[in-house]
């Protein structure tokens, strides 16, 4: 009898250790669920607050926040450009092979077109092609009229259509921190990219 009690009490802690274990169990993971959802909360300065869809050159559909967690290095051009933005183009390829490898996993490239009616996901591929611009590191995005000149303006970047397939526009390259915030603006074509390299240097991580 005296066995059977003992054994009875023994179940007894164990079920009231167990029960704790499981009750400290879920508060860490409670605990972890909330950190995780802070770290992913962002600034009301971040470009990932836009409400825009875009499409990229593979035809998927994404909103910018699906980038937070890189270094995001971006310029607007239009595929058809003859001028300007094949040496946009250029330094947004100069600036990549300047980023050390163990840096570069942690740099996302993106285009973003100011002619939505021409740069049809088909044609941003074939200039991806053409410009040997395939890896995942290069992403081409199209969109509405209306939310490529509201990112447009909060890029600071102009651009007016002067005929049916040309437009005059800023040449800017931006670089965001992970979190969707403007770090460093780089303007002209051909300049000295070293500032924007080393901002992109001691932002990835």
């Amino acid at each position: 009898m005296k066995n059977f009690k003992y054994i009875l009490l023994t179940l007894s802690l164990v079920a009231i250790s167990c029960n704790n274990s499981s009750k400290k169990d879920a508060e860490t993971v409670a605990a972890n669920t909330v950190e995780n959802t802070e770290s992913k909360k962002i600034s009301d300065m971040s470009i990932y607050n836009l409400p825009s869809h875009w499409t990229t050159q593979d035809g998927n559909e994404i909103e910018l926040k699906e980038l937070q967690g890189k270094v995001v290095v971006m310029v607007m051009i239009y595929t058809s450009c003859q001028a300007a933005c094949p040496r946009l183009v250029a330094d947004m390829r100069n600036i990549e092979k300047q980023i050390p490898e163990d840096k570069k996993d942690f740099v996302q490239y993106v285009f973003v077109s100011i002619d939505p009616k021409t740069d049809t996901p088909e044609r941003l591929t074939a200039f991806a092609k053409e410009n040997k611009m395939e890896d995942n590191k290069w992403l081409f995005l199209r969109g509405t009229e209306d939310d490529t000149r509201e990112f447009a303006a909060v890029l600071a970047v102009n651009y007016k259509q002067i005929s049916p397939m040309d437009f005059s526009h800023s040449n800017i390259i931006s670089v965001f921190d992970q979190g969707g915030e403007l770090a460093h603006q780089q303007e002209g074509l051909g300049v000295d990219n070293k500032e924007t390299v080393q901002a992109i240097i001691d932002l990835a991580k």
